[in-house]
């Protein structure tokens, strides 16, 4: 009979202690004595003790303001850096990032292209339809032919001569791509041409 009686008064206890703390307007000084009327109930206080913590610094958090805003690069300013001399172009350095979606490689191309020689407002259309068939502007497009990147390379490996990171840099695949099609079709548009009559580039 003994343990039933104290089983059914610490629940009795447990019951009244959640009903306070959890009470609408409760505070944390409330919460704190009802807990402190526990005998022996160092395992509440240290919870409490944690969840003062947490408030201070859910407090603390929402007071932090940005002061400045960190200085980026233009797609175009970390395609023209040259990754094989330098990481750095005029003392600013840059950290080129994969783009979370094809509209940021696609950017990078359209900045990348007058440094080929291809004028954006001429052949922009001509790459962009190029690469969309063979890629949809994917840098991790793969094919089973082991064609690989936005440009599609084949094998994948070739891109390696525009960077280490060929495999997950959209401006090194664009610049090995677009130094491709200089190389082998004088333009985007030629490439495209053949792209349409055979189906690849």
């Amino acid at each position: 009979m003994f343990p039933v009686a104290v089983i059914a008064a610490v629940a009795v206890i447990g019951v009244a202690v959640t009903a306070y703390v959890m009470a609408p307007g409760s505070s944390s000084a409330g919460a704190a004595a009802a807990i402190e009327a526990i005998p022996g109930s160092h395992a509440l206080a240290v919870l409490e003790s944690e969840r003062q913590q947490l408030i201070a610094m859910t407090a603390a958090a929402e007071t932090l303001t940005v002061v400045t805003k960190p200085k980026l690069a233009s797609p175009g300013q970390i395609a023209l850096a040259d990754p094989s001399t330098s990481s750095t172009t005029a003392g600013t350095s840059y950290v080129p990032a994969a783009p979370a979606d094809p509209a940021g490689a696609e950017a990078i191309a359209y900045n990348m292209m007058a440094g080929f020689g291809f004028p954006p407002a001429t052949y922009y259309s001509c790459l962009y339809d190029l690469w969309m068939r063979e890629s949809s502007w994917n840098y991790d497009a793969e094919n089973a032919s082991g064609a690989y990147g936005i440009p599609q390379s084949l094998p994948g490996s070739k891109m390696a001569s525009a960077g280490a990171d060929w495999q997950t840099d959209p401006a090194t695949q664009i610049k090995w791509g677009l130094g491709y099609i200089k190389g082998q079709y004088v333009n985007p548009c030629a490439a495209w041409d053949f792209e349409e009559a055979n189906g690849y580039y």
